[in-house]
C-alpha cells in the first residue's frame, strides 16, 4: 500500500490542477460548473462525516478522560502540569501573533471596502460567559431562516456546552463511585468504537482532501485570496514560528531530540494539515504520543483528548490575535494597551470554544465581541479560511502531542528509549489491533500500572545516562516513585 503521507502530496496536487481546471473553465462560488460542484460536495461530504463524529467523541473522550486519570499515580498534579503548559504555550503563541500583527499591517491597504459600518465599542466578556452555561442537556441549539418564502430550521450542537456537561458528568461519575462503573465501561467501549469508525474516516483522507483543496482553489481563485496576502503570510509566518522555533526549544529545553519531534510528529500534522479538525485527528495524535513519543497510554488517555479540545495554539491563539488586529487595522480602530491584555485574556482562557471542529470562526467572533470590533470582519476573511485553517490545524495537533510528552519527561515517565527510536515504518499502515498488541505492557495493565512501568523504564533509562541532565532526570524519578 502506498504511504499515507505521500497519498496526501497526490491528494495536494491534484486538488490545485482539478480547481485550477474548474477555475478556468467558469466555475466561481456564484456560478458552479460541473467539476467544480463535484469538488465541493467531496470536500464538505468529508467534513461532514467529520464532524458527525464530534458531538460523541468529545463526550466519551472527555468521561473516559477523566476516569483514566483518576487511576493514574499523582493524577492531580499531571493534570495541573497539563492545563498550565498548555497555558503557557498559548501565552506565547498570542504574543507572537501580536508582534506579527504590529509588524505585518495585514489590515493597512487591502484595497477592500467596509463590509458595514462601525457603531461603537461594545465588547464585553457576556458572550463568552453564557456559552459555557449548557442550555440543555446536549448543548442543542435550533435556528429558523426564510428563504424564498420558505422557513427552514437547523440543529446544531454548541460544542463548548457539551464540553462542560462532560466534565461535569466524569466528575459525577467518579464521584459515585463503585455504582459508576457500568457507565464508564460503556463510556470506554463507546469510545473505543466511535475512534474506530473514525479511523475509516481518516484513512480516506487523501479523498477528501482533493475535494477541500479544489473547491478552495475554484472557487476563490488567487485574485480574491492575493488582496488577502498580507494576513495569510502574517498567519503563517506565526504559526512556523511556533512549529519550528517554540516547540523544538521546549523540546531542546527538556533533553529530547528535535529531530525525534519532527518525525514523531508527522503523520499527526499532515493528516491535521488536510483534515482541519484536531478532533477528526484525534486518533493519529494519541497514537503519535503514545507509540513514538512513549508517554503512558494512562496519562495519554487523559491528555490528548483533552487537548483535541481546547488546546489550540494556531485556531486560538495565533490566528485570532492577527485577525482581531487585522478587522481593527481594516476599520482604522486604534486598539490600547487594555485591547490587547483582553486579545491575550481570550487567547488563553477561551481556546475551549473552538472544541477541536473545523475553522476557527467561533473563537474570532469571541475575540472581536470581547474587544468590540466590527463582526463584519469575521465575513472578510472567510474567503482565505480553509488556506489558512490547514495550517493552524497542523501547529494544534502538534502542540496538542507535546504539551503531554514534556510532561511526561518532566514526571520522569516518559519511554525516553521509546522517543528516540529509529523510526522505519509507516505509522498509519499499523491497525488500531497491531498497535495495541505492539503497546501490550500498557494496553494490559490498569491506567496505575501503566504509569509505574514507565517509571520504572525511565529510571532504568536516567541510571545509566550520563551528561548535564542526567542528575536531574534522577532526581526527577526518585521524587516521583516516593
Amino acid at each position: 500500500m502506498t504511504n499515507f503521507g505521500v497519498q496526501i502530496l497526490i491528494a495536494l496536487v491534484l486538488g490545485v490542477i482539478l480547481g485550477l481546471v474548474a477555475r478556468n473553465t467558469g466555475h466561481t462560488s456564484e456560478t458552479p460548473n460541473g467539476l467544480g460542484t463535484t469538488l465541493q460536495i467531496i470536500g464538505s461530504s468529508y467534513v461532514s462525516l467529520l464532524r458527525a463524529a464530534v458531538i460523541p467523541l468529545v463526550f466519551f473522550a472527555v468521561v473516559a478522560s477523566i476516569a483514566n486519570l483518576a487511576q493514574v499515580t499523582n493524577a492531580a498534579r499531571l493534570a495541573w502540569k497539563t492545563l498550565l503548559w498548555f497555558a503557557i504555550t498559548s501565552l506565547i503563541a498570542v504574543l507572537i501573533g501580536i508582534g506579527l500583527g504590529a509588524v505585518f499591517q495585514p489590515g493597512v491597504g487591502t484595497g477592500q471596502e467596509a463590509p458595514g459600518a462601525y457603531e461603537g465599542r461594545t465588547g464585553d466578556w457576556l458572550a463568552f460567559i453564557q456559552g459555557l452555561v449548557p442550555s440543555n442537556f446536549l448543548g442543542l441549539s435550533a435556528s429558523t431562516t426564510l428563504e424564498d418564502g420558505s422557513a427552514s430550521t437547523s440543529v446544531s450542537f454548541n460544542v463548548l456546552q457539551v464540553l462542560v456537561i462532560s466534565i461535569a458528568i466524569g466528575v459525577a461519575a467518579l464521584k459515585v463511585g463503585a455504582k459508576a462503573e457500568p457507565f464508564l465501561s460503556f463510556s470506554r467501549s463507546a469510545l473505543e468504537v466511535i475512534q474506530k469508525v473514525l479511523w475509516w474516516i481518516i484513512r480516506i483522507a487523501p479523498i477528501g482532501t482533493v475535494g477541500l483543496l479544489g473547491n478552495a482553489v475554484a472557487s476563490y481563485g488567487w485574485t480574491t485570496m492575493g488582496s488577502l496576502a498580507k494576513f495569510v503570510v502574517a498567519i503563517y509566518v506565526g504559526l512556523a514560528l511556533v512549529f519550528l522555533v517554540v516547540y523544538p526549544l521546549l523540546a531542546r529545553l527538556h533533553g529530547l531530540s528535535v529531530r525525534k519531534f519532527f518525525s514523531g510528529i508527522w503523520p499527526a500534522f499532515q493528516l491535521g494539515f488536510v483534515s482541519r479538525s484536531s478532533i477528526g485527528t484525534l486518533p493519529v495524535t494519541q497514537r503519535v504520543t503514545e507509540y513514538s513519543f512513549g508517554v503512558p497510554r494512562g496519562y495519554a488517555a487523559f491528555a490528548v483528548p483533552l487537548g483535541a479540545t481546547t488546546k489550540m495554539d494556531g485556531c486560538a491563539a495565533i490566528y485570532p490575535a492577527i485577525a482581531a488586529m487585522f478587522v481593527a487595522q481594516f476599520f482604522g480602530i486604534d486598539l490600547s494597551i487594555g485591547d490587547y491584555l483582553l486579545i491575550i485574556m481570550v487567547s488563553v482562557l477561551g481556546s475551549a470554544a473552538t472544541a477541536g471542529t473545523t475553522g476557527a470562526t467561533v473563537m474570532l467572533t469571541l475575540t472581536l465581541s470581547t474587544l468590540g470590533l466590527p463582526l463584519e470582519g469575521v465575513g472578510l476573511l472567510l474567503a482565505v479560511d480553509p488556506i489558512v485553517d490547514m495550517g493552524r490545524t497542523a501547529v494544534n495537533v502538534a502542540g496538542q502531542a507535546l504539551v503531554p510528552t514534556l510532561v511526561s519527561k518532566q514526571e520522569g515517565i516518559l519511554d525516553v528509549d521509546r522517543y528516540h527510536a529509529e523510526r522505519t515504518e509507516d505509522l498509519m499502515a499499523i491497525s488500531p489491533e497491531e498497535m495495541d498488541e505492539r503497546l501490550g505492557t500498557v494496553e494490559s495493565s490498569t491506567p496505575d500500572q501503566a504509569y509505574d512501568d514507565a517509571s520504572r523504564t525511565a529510571a532504568d533509562t536516567v541510571a545509566s545516562a550520563t551528561g548535564p541532565d542526567a542528575d536531574a532526570d534522577r532526581e526527577s524519578v526518585d521524587s516521583t516513585r516516593r
